[in-house]
């Protein structure tokens, strides 16, 4: 069977698109191809990173990049993790679907770092629903489709 192309899309590629793309290669690798991107390229943030390997998963060898025409050509589903991304994403090709599932960006909350770890881990947790959401979609789709 032909593994689902998942994209997932956020303003800089450093915090939630990241976690949707660990959460995704942990959850679902065996049948789903993920990739992440931004509008931007933030880099990588530590605490995202951080956050990801408290539940087991490594996200340190990702990389921040931007998205590309051949990335959207590529993906079967695009989603997009924040308002601005949707707003600003190119056009998807013609046969990849689209969802928005918008969360608030933890790296731009301000304050010590109990309160920064406290906010990436409960951004870590909605992005894991959100991911979650997202298979199960999959999921009935290829039950429907006989797949």
């Amino acid at each position: 069977m032909e593994k689902i192309r998942v994209m997932f899309l956020c303003t800089g590629n450093s915090c939630r698109s990241q976690m949707a793309e660990g959460w995704t290669r942990q959850l679902a690798s065996d049948w789903i191809e993920v990739r992440s991107a931004g509008i931007e390229a933030h880099g990588q943030n530590m605490l995202a990173i951080r956050v990801m390997s408290e539940v087991g998963i490594d996200i340190s060898s990702q990389e921040s990049i931007r998205v590309n025409a051949e990335m959207l050509e590529w993906a079967d589903v695009l989603v997009t993790l924040c308002d601005n991304a949707e707003e600003q994403c190119p056009v998807p090709s013609a046969h990849t679907s689209r969802l928005h599932l918008p969360l608030s960006d933890p790296a731009k909350i301000r304050g010590d770092e109990a309160t920064l770890l406290t906010e990436f881990r409960q951004c870590r947790d909605r992005v894991r629903q959100r991911v979650e959401y997202v298979l199960q979609q999959l999921e009935g789709k290829l039950s429907v489709n006989g797949r």
